[in-house]
């Protein structure tokens, strides 16, 4: 299939950038000069900030939650290009699959991800080089963010415009002979500084690790920021995302009673087929307006627009028989575009009543979303093979993708309150509420309504927080948040009826304790939520619950002015109770590995100036494949080792960088999934995917 040529606007833009970055430099060559040699400015790890929800701006260290940030430097020195990538070292993120999840809960389409804070599609792709950092709030966060499944919060925070000129260029080649162009240009754009620019352009593209697959990633994205008087700014994004991948080894599923076998070489010929994957655009826009009243009271407003199309044409191989059988389908009927409108408006402040000092958060936020299918779509059955003869099948008709019908609507909004009360330097309290409304709707091909909801419902937390001494705090955390109810599935006897709304219920007790440049965290939680499975007489209902119970531990920070770490690892009792079948009730959740570690460690060379060596390590333990814990997949470690030089070309700053993923080049099998994406399902049968080989990243960066 031949690959389309990259958009007008995307070339013509990277000219345009070119162009200004050189004649920047021609002007202010000597002082461009001196800020390229400057190293990169970035708050050390215990005086880091997140926003979280209408809280607005927290420092990690004084959060009463787990809460982990991924730093610019990190992701650099990975040469990272996907979100997914990024979530690599993070030990309580389950992140290969599709929805991104913390503590073994899973996530939602729309609810638990965010740019900037405004809610956006977790189903499609992202670009790595779009974004400064990421910030995730682990466990619940319904009474900050309004209705959420208790997977956590994600927060992709876009790259911002830089008060003076800086401009990079970068050139790169990795496995498959693949080639990479990208450039960051920001800067002012007036004498005054008070209009300033942001522009990414991004190219990389080639052959996949698999014999015949092709891959490719375009990026545009422009931030621009207004400072309209000396209180107030405004910020706005625009991006546009095309990914396009192309026969990739597709997923395997199980049959009833099977296991996974030992995981094949990923790069074996014909485990996908050439012309199946995905082809997705996204295109997304949105303003913040910021104003400070008076240095004590900020409000913000903040709206965003985004249109995902997705072309999905991957295949699933599920087997057949203990001997590595397999039948290959593919699915052309799943949603092609999803269109979001998130709002989000807050006001934060101080004030004294008497001895109490209150940091007071108010605010609304919400998101339309509406799913649009294939009128034609089907699943279709292209032929059977094996792990040892893997086959070529002919490619079916797919439909028209933008031949679409508007199959469901939901639409969510909240309105919050929150109470920081401190009562000494040693004792605060947090209380934070939300009320919500919560509306859902299936649509049939016809255009009538197949199903409707509409509900409310508060969600609530409590955090006590206690400093002994300055460098540590402990606390304590109770959280009651609301979430929207399953849609039914196909097979079940009331599909497409929409679940009245659930709760879930969390108590964490943590510390937090920084020592000069490191941040040490830790935290013990149980999660409790509802789960809903297909029951004995074919009805899909909630009939039991889900209980997980764990302990994160992370290290982030400078361990000396050369050792840089991040990561940590997580311990996970995720299990079934009060099921329908004793045979399944207390069993461990499919997929869920009890033992995950991950580690990143850097080390700037003291002979050699300007260079470092830094690696990785992520391991996973054995996952259960099946409700009633009757077989399992094994535990995995994969080892990732890279260097980066720093020197001067031409008056230039040059950065050259080499990266080696999967270093063992071991296979495994990751992203294991129940048949129901909530848990147990009934049936159970898992699917899972071919971990990556190992993969090489080579590239050049120019910094003028």
């Amino acid at each position: 299939m031949t690959i389309a040529s990259p958009p007008r606007m995307m070339k013509r833009a990277l000219y345009v950038l070119i162009l200004t970055g050189i004649q920047a430099q021609a002007a202010t060559q000597e002082e461009t000069l001196t800020v390229a040699a400057a190293p990169d400015s970035e708050a050390a790890a215990p005086d880091r900030q997140v926003t979280l929800g209408n809280l607005g701006k927290q420092e990690i260290r004084n959060t009463p939650w787990s809460v982990q940030q991924v730093s610019p430097t990190l992701m650099k020195h990975q040469q990272l290009k996907s979100i997914t990538d990024i979530y690599r070292y993070m030990p309580s993120v389950q992140g290969d699959g599709a929805r991104p999840q913390t503590r073994g809960m899973q996530g939602s389409v729309v609810q638990n991800s965010m740019i900037d804070g405004l809610n956006v599609v977790s189903t499609t792709d992202y670009a790595a080089e779009q974004f400064d950092h990421l910030e995730v709030l682990n466990g619940l966060g319904g009474s900050l963010y309004g209705p959420a499944n208790p997977a956590g919060l994600f927060n992709f925070v876009a790259k911002r415009p830089t008060d003076i000129a800086q401009h990079s260029l970068t050139f790169g080649a990795g496995t498959g002979l693949s080639r990479l162009v990208s450039g960051d240009f920001s800067g002012p754009l007036d004498d005054n500084d008070r209009l300033r620019y942001r522009a990414n352009f991004l190219d990389d593209e080639g052959d996949g690790f698999a014999h015949g697959s092709k891959k490719r990633r375009q990026l545009f994205s422009l931030g621009l920021d207004a400072t309209l008087t000396d209180r107030t700014t405004l910020e706005s994004n625009f991006s546009y995302y095309h990914y396009y991948e192309k026969g990739l080894p597709g997923k395997f599923a199980l049959g009833n009673g099977l296991s996974f076998p030992a995981a094949p070489d990923p790069k074996k010929t014909y485990l996908g087929q050439y012309y199946a994957g995905s082809d997705n655009h996204t295109l997304t826009a949105s303003v913040h307006l910021k104003h400070d009243f008076d240095g004590n009271w900020q409000g913000e407003l903040g709206v965003l627009r985004q249109i995902a199309d997705r072309e999905s044409t991957a295949v699933t191989n599920t087997f057949t028989d203990r001997a590595g059988h397999y039948t290959t389908t593919t699915s052309s009927s799943t949603a092609s575009r999803f269109t979001i409108n998130s709002y989000m408006a807050n006001l934060n402040g101080e004030l004294e009543t008497g001895w109490l000092h209150h940091q007071l958060s108010t605010g609304l936020r919400g998101f339309v979303w509406k799913n649009y299918n294939p009128l034609n779509g089907t699943t279709s059955t292209l032929g059977s093979a094996s792990l040892d003869e893997p086959q070529s099948f002919a490619e079916p008709d797919y439909p028209d993708f933008t031949h679409r019908y508007h199959s469901a609507t939901a639409t969510q909004q909240a309105f919050l309150l929150s109470d920081t009360l401190t009562f000494s330097p040693q004792w605060s309290l947090l209380l934070a509420g939300s009320e919500s409304f919560l509306t859902s709707a299936n649509y049939a091909k016809t255009g009538s309504r197949s199903s409707h909801s509409d509900n409310s419902g508060f969600s609530g937390s409590a955090s006590l927080m206690f400093k002994p001494v300055e460098p540590l705090t402990l606390y304590m955390s109770w959280a009651d948040s609301l979430q929207q109810g399953d849609t039914a599935p196909s097979g079940s006897t009331n599909a497409g009826s929409i679940l009245a709304p659930y709760r879930s219920k969390q108590l964490e007790v943590g510390s937090k304790l920084a020592i000069d440049k490191l941040l040490l965290t830790a935290a013990l939680f149980r999660i409790d939520r509802p789960f809903a499975y297909a029951t004995a007489s074919g009805d899909y209902a909630v009939d039991g619950s889900q209980r997980n119970r764990g302990l994160e531990l992370m290290a982030d920070g400078d361990v000396t002015d050369r050792l840089h770490l991040y990561g940590g690892m997580t311990w996970l009792d995720p299990r079934l109770r009060d099921t329908a079948s004793p045979a399944t009730s207390g069993r461990q959740i499919v997929g869920l590995a009890r033992y995950t570690a991950s580690l990143f460690a850097a080390y700037d060379l003291p002979f050699l100036r300007g260079t470092d060596i830094h690696g990785g390590m992520h391991y996973v333990g054995r996952r259960s494949t099946d409700n009633a814990n009757d077989s399992w997949t094994g535990s995995y470690t994969t080892f990732d080792i890279g260097s980066s030089y720093t020197t001067r070309l031409f008056n230039t700053e040059t950065i050259f960088r080499l990266d080696v993923t999967n270093l063992t080049n071991r296979h495994y099998w990751t992203n294991i999934v129940p048949g129901g994406l909530n848990g147990y399902s009934g049936a159970g049968y898992a699917s899972a995917q071919l971990g990556e080989p190992r993969m090489a990243q080579l590239s050049l960066q120019l910094r003028f």
